[in-house]
């Protein structure tokens, strides 16, 4: 610390000088450990990507970890034991047909809105309907099944108390109940949203800052860029939650986190950095958890780049990224290797590591292709994991010949270069779309038009110019066929190892979060690979 003294006269009075030394120790010693009230929970993140919190339109991590709270649907699962299958929620059975073009849900009696009014079969059909004919972001999880805004009305239909969805074709039942996990399907008050409705909007404009919901907690209040408040719902079906209040507040900087866990402050830091993970070590107030989510950080080798579309360099390229020494570097345990397009945790996911760090086998692989060196000029966004693992990859490639030039860029600026496929080698993250193996597998193995006039942004295969083989794309279509899960599960199998074998999106590792924590938070769960924070699990003891 500078001597701020210096260029002063020196302290005469000893008393005074007493009294400074004391001042000073005081506001040097460390703040005491204030805790948050025992019914109350206080979480510090990154929340500023919130766009709305109406359910058919947000499609943001922050968003939606609110809107799971405000929110049931027809079915869930079990983020702490994915073994359990589906869970009933507002829907407590439900029946597929013998043809599989249709799914009757049976709902729940005696389940309350916030507003008091019963939840009905015809809500749930509204809520459903409302999403396709809004068509925000998200809404393509629905219509995937072949609902338009034209026929929606005659395709889910409400009678009694069942609910029934008429699919254009007989996907599988795992398939449908995935994506009915997702929070486009939540289930709304009809009545409320509507007497908030503005023109033709559905209620969308009002919704986007209140709720309408039948989950556990009620919307408080939101501030953007500052916080979200929820309130414990007394009437829920499932019991009222142990935390009466929720109070997530948005701090951007890691340090700010750290230091905020640290004075008692908050009960949860879901933001910090490998440095300030390891400065809580030996905090005994504290405890930090490793939980596996679903990102992919992986590697996109464009094919209309010549050098990238040999299939040796392709190869080689697998062999070039060091990972246990990334992984245990920059990432500091907060991404593990991962070479398949599933995260673990999905049905169908495959752990193994075919590739290996192995600069010489590289060298061999290019040898005998005949490539003898050559130069890549690449665009990365200016985020230091995906910068440092450019860097990483440049100075293997420098050993094998191949020189990569790295042009360093915003996200918007790298995104629109990649959305119109002018990013030789990018490097990134993933987020599945939705809780079914065929979010991630529509986007790395399905490609059916790799014109540049198809435009399929959304699938990777595409973005990459990846030509995928009919084969692999008649794979994928059918996995969604399928009625038996296990066969369903191999399906998926079978077709990432095929995928490492020739694919040109690399998978390179799967997200760690590490939330840090007051030792008295009992039951917290980021989502596991596949949904988001349910704070009513949560207790203090």
């Amino acid at each position: 610390m500078p001597d701020k003294t210096k260029g002063r006269s020196p302290v005469k009075n000893p008393l005074s000088a007493r009294a400074l030394l004391l001042a000073s120790v005081v506001a040097l010693a460390p703040a005491a450990h204030a805790a948050t009230p025992a019914d109350m929970l206080v979480v510090g993140a990154q929340i500023d990507d919130i766009i709305s919190l109406d359910p058919a339109q947000s499609f943001e991590f922050s968003g939606n970890d609110v809107t799971k709270n405000l929110y049931d649907k027809l079915v869930d699962f079990d983020a702490t034991d994915l073994g359990k299958g589906f869970q009933p929620e507002l829907a407590e059975s439900w029946q597929v047909s013998e043809d599989g073009l249709s799914i009757t849900f049976k709902i729940r009696q005696g389940a309350k809105f916030h507003s008091g009014n019963p939840v009905r079969a015809e809500d749930a059909a509204w809520s459903l309907q409302r999403a396709v004919k809004l068509n925000k972001t998200p809404a393509f999880i629905l219509t995937q099944f072949g609902f338009t805004a034209d026929n929606v009305a005659e395709k889910i239909v409400a009678d009694g108390d069942s609910l029934t969805l008429h699919l254009d074709k007989p996907y599988a039942q795992s398939f449908v109940l995935n994506c009915l996990t997702a929070n486009i399907a939540s289930v709304v008050d009809k009545e409320t949203v509507m007497a908030h409705a503005q023109g033709d909007d559905m209620g969308n404009t009002w919704l986007n800052t209140n709720d309408a919901g039948s989950g556990a907690f009620t919307l408080g209040g939101w501030k953007p860029n500052e916080a979200v408040t929820l309130q414990a719902f007394a009437d829920y079906w499932r019991g009222a939650p142990a935390m009466t209040r929720v109070v997530i507040k948005h701090v951007q900087e890691s340090a700010t986190q750290r230091l905020q866990l640290e004075r008692g402050d908050i009960d949860v830091a879901r933001n910090l950095n490998p440095s300030d993970i390891e400065g809580l070590a030996g905090n005994d107030a504290l405890k930090i958890e490793d939980q596996l989510r679903g990102y992919i950080l992986y590697m996109g080798l464009n094919q209309k780049n010549e050098l990238l579309k040999n299939p040796a360099v392709v190869e080689a390229m697998k062999h070039l990224v060091d990972y246990d020494g990334i992984a245990n570097s920059f990432l500091k345990g907060q991404y593990t290797p991962h070479q398949a397009f599933l995260p673990s945790g999905y049905l169908g996911a495959v752990d193994d590591l075919p590739w290996t760090y192995d600069v010489e086998k590289a060298r061999q692989i290019l040898k005998d292709a005949g490539i003898g060196g050559g130069t890549i000029t690449t665009k990365v966004r200016d985020i230091p994991e995906y910068v440092n693992t450019a860097l990483a990859l440049q100075g293997s490639m420098a050993q094998v010949g191949l020189t990569l030039k790295i042009e360093q860029m915003t996200g918007a600026q790298v995104l629109d270069a990649y959305r119109a496929r002018e990013v030789p080698i990018f490097l990134g993250e993933w987020g599945p779309d939705y809780s079914d193996p065929q979010t991630n597998a529509g986007t790395f193995a399905w490609n059916p038009d790799n014109s540049d006039e198809a435009r399929l942004t959304g699938s990777l295969a595409w973005r990459n110019a990846y030509a995928v083989p009919q084969s692999m794309n008649d794979a994928v279509e059918a996995a969604q066929l399928e009625q038996d899960t296990d066969k369903r599960a191999q399906m998926y199998h079978d077709l990432q190892v095929e995928y490492q074998k020739t694919g040109a999106i690399l998978p390179l590792f799967q997200k760690i979060e590490q939330p840090a924590m007051q030792k008295n938070v009992q039951h917290w769960n980021s989502g596991g690979a596949v949904t988001s924070v349910s704070y009513d699990q949560v207790t203090k003891e």
